[in-house]
């Protein structure tokens, strides 16, 4: 299927053929706010506010979360300390299915309780059905944007420790994830000993050096 593409209309001007992707970083990133322009693209009957489109209403919320983590950052001073926690359950999502299983292999020898989920509607499924200690979360899905489920993960409650896994992890990308609150990247192609390794480096915040935020079983 052919992507979208977008004409915005920002006060007298307007931008034509915008890529579907460019609107939603813009959103994302503050450039386009809500109430600042209306959009249009071969599927809608008219200029539409895209706050109010639900494809793109996600993408505000992105940036709401974001302006509201750094707010909070602001009046605490640092985060509070999340206490240790030991990781025992990993839910991998992936669509890559034959890196699932060979990464769900080893990492089940070491004693760690694998759950797999291929698209985002299925990581949804098993999230609502149980929590896991740890997330592994690719950000290309075939059926939704990563960043979006990065940012429903968190909302849970006890929310999971989540480390992005993507083979295309900008500098920009890296930023908004710690932003919405991802704790670390692993980069693609990437290993059962990445993990391990990923799982062993996590710390609290504002502990001494050495002291571990997690105790691994594997």
């Amino acid at each position: 299927m052919a992507e979208i593409r977008w004409d915005m209309k920002r006060g007298t001007s307007v931008y034509h053929q915008v890529s579907d992707a460019r609107i939603k970083h813009w959103i994302k990133t503050g450039k386009i706010k809500a109430g600042e322009v209306v959009v249009w693209h071969i599927n809608l009957s008219g200029w539409r506010k895209p706050e109010e489109l639900e494809e793109l209403k996600p993408f505000f919320k992105l940036y709401k979360r974001a302006q509201f983590g750094k707010s909070e950052r602001r009046k605490s001073g640092r985060r509070t300390s999340p206490g240790r926690k030991q990781i025992k359950s990993i839910l991998l999502i992936d669509d890559e299915k034959e890196l699932c299983s060979l990464l769900g292999d080893s990492l089940s020898s070491r004693g760690f309780q694998m759950e797999f989920a291929h698209t985002k509607r299925e990581a949804l499924k098993r999230l609502n059905r149980r929590l896991p200690d740890l997330v592994l979360l690719d950000l290309r899905l075939p059926d939704g944007d990563g960043m979006v489920l990065l940012y429903v993960i968190r909302e849970m409650t006890p929310a999971p420790t989540v480390i992005i896994t993507t083979a295309f992890g900008s500098e920009e990308t890296r930023n908004e994830a710690k932003k919405l609150g991802a704790y670390d990247f692993l980069d693609k192609p990437y290993n059962e000993e990445d993990v391990i390794r990923k799982i062993r480096e996590m710390r609290i915040k504002g502990a001494k050096p050495g002291e571990s935020e997690v105790k691994t079983i594997g």
